[in-house]
């Protein structure tokens, strides 16, 4: 059973690859001649003409999160898992991907400008500043969660365990997971030096440091990197505070030293999760080794998450659509990529990728009997290290690579969201040249150094506390789907200008608001019900701001309607690579 799912799954999304995008590209008139920003406007900082392989590193790397892992075991463990299949297959291939590919030619189409800022183009400047100033806190939320996500990979919670091997053991793994971690950025920052000043080849670098991120894995079990606690309750604050040093490194160097290298060679580290995770679980099904135990189907409703629609669509994010890589596509990569034609294998081949992630995270949830009593991440390493047994890899070393590989998402996320963001903020304040990205990722990085360490009052437990990031969590899922809808919904305006067909983008937009829509009013209704007044006052403000995004959406469709393509775009369009 699970061998026949990935299988037909993989068909699927090549056939959606291979027949929808190249629908997507004539749809977007993709030309290889038109030249893009990274090349007509080349700083070496940002706007740095890429190779593809490099450039699919670091989107898939950016836009994969720990996302299409939490997210479909999440869904399953709650509805089963074929409704999960269903809308990973669906979504992936004709709501996400078209979400991103299309976000990516938006933005080299208008010289590499985010979403929001080509909002300003169409829309009136107050939507424009509500938009950019709802992504900016968007990206520093997933700053101050992430960051602490990744620590404890690094610093697994021990408070609740009793028994002195485990909790020895907890520490180890997480010590290995940091080492490895460590290892490989200084590798990266070698490897990026190397390839970009012509000392080696990629393809020559590749042979050489990819391995050594491997061999660093498996040494780092004998060298594990323990921190002690500083002015917080555990190392996990210690880890948290390193962390946001570390993005605001990332953000300010040139784009080639450390952002593309690391999440290139980080990038093979998440095929060979891929590969062998779902190769492991094929041969391991088709030996018998390992069966379909968990039900396809168990409830439209479930207690924890409530009913189908919207939760569903909501916590499955990154592996069928999700805001976050809207930002992504149109923030990095469109500085990044050397010609249109290589959007579909990057942008949208990224986003069937991460599709196919979450296929082989189902996968390791159908092989329980009963709803798991760990969190996604374990039950993914766990599953992991059970199916890597096929290539006779010993379980503990199989399920360090998994919680290696989650840790590995979190980190990529991290350091390109803070780069997003510090673009985001320098839109948002008209901050022009290159000296002003230490400013202005300080200033990104400021709110989530405040935040993380930040508890409230529980509403749910009195006289207890809980992380003020947590006290908000709720409403992260819908934002971010609202993000995808508002990006679309921005894209349709653009395509309307220019007098092109909308259906492509307009379907799933109208999908996407009405997830978003649904699941911010059942949050509003149940947060005021609770008490939890600060989770109601943002679910109200988000509902707001999707609502003031449709009025002036609606109050400028004749004057969209009846206007001119931008000059400035029938310029660049007249433009051919050659020129530059």
């Amino acid at each position: 059973m699970i061998a026949g799912i990935l299988i037909i799954g993989f068909l699927a999304l090549a056939a959606g690859y291979f027949f929808y995008g190249r629908f997507l590209e004539k749809q977007f008139d993709i030309d290889p001649s038109r030249a893009t920003p990274a090349v007509y406007m080349k700083d070496g900082i940002d706007y740095v003409p890429t190779k593809a392989p490099v450039l699919f590193g670091h989107h898939f790397s950016s836009i994969a999160g720990a996302g299409p892992i939490i997210g479909p075991i999440t869904a399953a463990a709650a509805f089963g898992w074929l409704p999960p299949l269903l809308w990973l297959i669906v979504g992936g291939v004709l709501v996400g991907g078209t979400h991103d590919f299309a976000a990516l030619v938006a933005s080299i189409r208008h010289k590499a400008r985010s979403i929001g800022e080509i909002c300003r183009l169409y829309l009136s400047p107050t939507t424009y500043k509500l938009f950019l100033g709802f992504v900016w806190l968007a990206l520093v939320y997933v700053l101050v969660v992430f960051s602490d996500l990744t620590a404890a990979t690094f610093a697994p919670a021990i408070d609740n365990v009793s028994d002195a091997a485990k909790r020895n053991a907890l520490i180890n793994m997480g010590g290995t997971v940091a080492t490895a971690s460590a290892v490989y950025i200084g590798l990266a920052l070698l490897f990026g030096f190397l390839v970009n000043t012509g000392r080696v080849t990629l393809k020559a670098g590749s042979f050489i440091f990819v391995p050594l991120v491997f061999v660093a894995l498996f040494l780092s079990r004998y060298a594990p990197l323990t921190l002690p606690a500083i002015g917080a309750e555990s190392s996990r604050g210690t880890w948290t505070i390193i962390m946001l040093g570390y993005c605001f490194v990332a953000s300010v160097l040139p784009v080639w030293l450390l952002l593309q290298p690391r999440d290139y060679l980080s990038s093979f580290l998440l095929f060979v999760c891929i590969l062998f995770g779902g190769l492991g679980a094929i041969i391991s099904s088709l030996m018998g080794k390992v069966t379909s135990s968990y039900p396809a189907f168990i409830d439209f409703s479930d207690p924890g998450l409530g009913s189908m629609f919207p939760a569903m669509f909501i916590v499955i994010a990154c592996g069928a659509i999700s805001g976050f890589h809207a930002i992504v596509a149109s923030g990095t990569t469109a500085k990044q990529i050397a010609t249109e034609a290589k959007g579909r294998p990057v942008v949208y081949g990224a986003m069937l990728t991460e599709t196919l992630l979450g296929l082989i995270a189902l996968a390791m949830l159908m092989q329980l009997n009963s709803k798991p009593e760990g969190t996604p991440a374990e039950v993914f390493s766990q599953g992991i290290g059970r199916v890597l047994a096929a290539f006779h890899i010993p379980s503990n070393l199989g399920t360090s690579f998994g919680l290696l590989a989650i840790s590995t998402f979190l980190l990529t996320t991290l350091d390109t969201c803070t780069r997003l963001a510090r673009y985001i903020f320098e839109e948002l304040f008209g901050l022009n040249g290159s000296g002003w990205r230490f400013i202005s990722t300080a200033a990104t990085l400021a709110l989530p150094l405040a935040v993380v360490f930040v508890k409230i009052p529980d509403p749910m437990k009195p006289g207890q506390c809980l992380p003020a990031w947590q006290a908000i969590w709720p409403v992260f899922g819908a934002t971010n789907q609202l993000l995808a809808a508002m990006a679309l919904l921005v894209i349709m305006v653009w395509r309307v200008h220019l007098k092109k067909s909308v259906w492509i983008v307009g379907l799933p937009m109208l999908l996407m608001m009405a997830v978003a829509g649904t699941g911010l009013v059942q949050l509003l209704r149940s947060a005021i019900c609770s008490g939890k007044f600060l989770v109601a006052g943002l679910s109200a403000l988000l509902l707001a701001m999707a609502l003031a995004l449709l009025i002036d959406t609606l109050r400028s469709w004749g004057r969209i309607t009846a206007a001119k393509p931008l000059e400035e775009e029938q310029a660049f369009a007249e433009l051919s690579a050659s020129q530059f």
